[in-house]
């Protein structure tokens, strides 16, 4: 990667890279979020935990502009969102401003969403040539540097159907990666994977945690990940923050007897 990609260097330390200010989301009479507040630092691992339905991959859907939100507003690097200045207000953004927004974040699913009908390289290569305008060479040149990274250098010319899960993950990363985005979101990326395949998946993860500066958010019901990887742990629960700290101290010493009920529920599971 060359010193100005934006896997290699950070923004303005004093502006978070994400921001949710009283953000809410409905779905009819159910309150998914309720006038969530989080910022999260550039380059800060936040992992996102908490039983079903609390509302959390919906943080990381309206981060994609996948649901658009109630009330409130999010800022990434210090730009809302899904709003954009009208005047001294903010208005509901144009589809332009949202492109342009969307650009900036990355995001990996549960289940991988590879274009089947191309190969790992192309899925690598198709929105770098269709969004922003990079020639074929170029494009195949960051696909292939992506593909060594997530240590896939071999399987340029495989389709999906020719990969592990754990592999068509990592072609996934690789892909939102080539995009060049500031924050990285993942949502439960190992819940569709066997133990062994998750490892591989979680060792790319950790890799892109230590050798490069992104923003990086994760859905995750892997608790011992969680500790080791983030750098905070956020506990969700009715659509609020219930909880949150370092990721040591969290685990090691919840305050909240939700969060301690809920921890002792996941580890009795495992």
């Amino acid at each position: 990667m060359t010193p100005s990609d934006p896997l290699d260097s950070g923004p303005d330390q004093t502006t978070p890279m994400v921001e949710f200010e009283a953000v809410t989301k409905r779905y009819g009479n159910l309150t998914v979020l309720d006038r969530l507040d989080l910022a999260v630092a550039a380059n800060e691992k936040v992992a996102i935990i908490g039983p079903s339905s609390s509302g959390k991959t919906t943080v990381l859907r309206m981060l994609m502009t996948l649901e658009r939100i109630d009330d409130g507003v999010i800022r990434v690097d210090g730009e809302a969102l899904t709003h954009m200045p009208r005047g001294d207000r903010l208005v509901r953004a144009d589809a332009a401003h949202l492109r342009r927004m969307r650009g900036q974040i990355g995001m990996v699913f549960q289940h991988f969403n590879l274009f089947p009908h191309m190969t790992a390289l192309k899925n690598c290569m198709e929105a770098p040539v269709t969004v922003l305008g990079l020639s074929t060479d170029e494009a195949r040149e960051r696909a292939g540097e992506l593909l060594n990274m997530v240590g896939l250098g071999d399987k340029l010319d495989h389709h999906p159907s020719q990969l592990s899960g754990g592999q068509q993950q990592r072609v996934a990363i690789a892909r939102a990666l080539a995009m060049r985005p500031k924050v990285m979101l993942f949502d439960e990326v190992t819940s569709a994977l066997d133990p062994e395949l998750c490892g591989e998946v979680l060792s790319v993860i950790r890799t892109l945690g230590s050798e490069h500066k992104l923003t990086m958010l994760m859905v995750t019901h892997q608790m011992g990940f969680a500790r080791e990887f983030a750098d905070r742990v956020c506990f969700f629960d009715q659509g609020r923050i219930a909880e949150q700290g370092p990721a040591k101290a969290f685990f090691e010493n919840p305050q909240q007897a939700r969060t301690q009920q809920f921890l002792r529920a996941v580890m009795e599971a495992v």
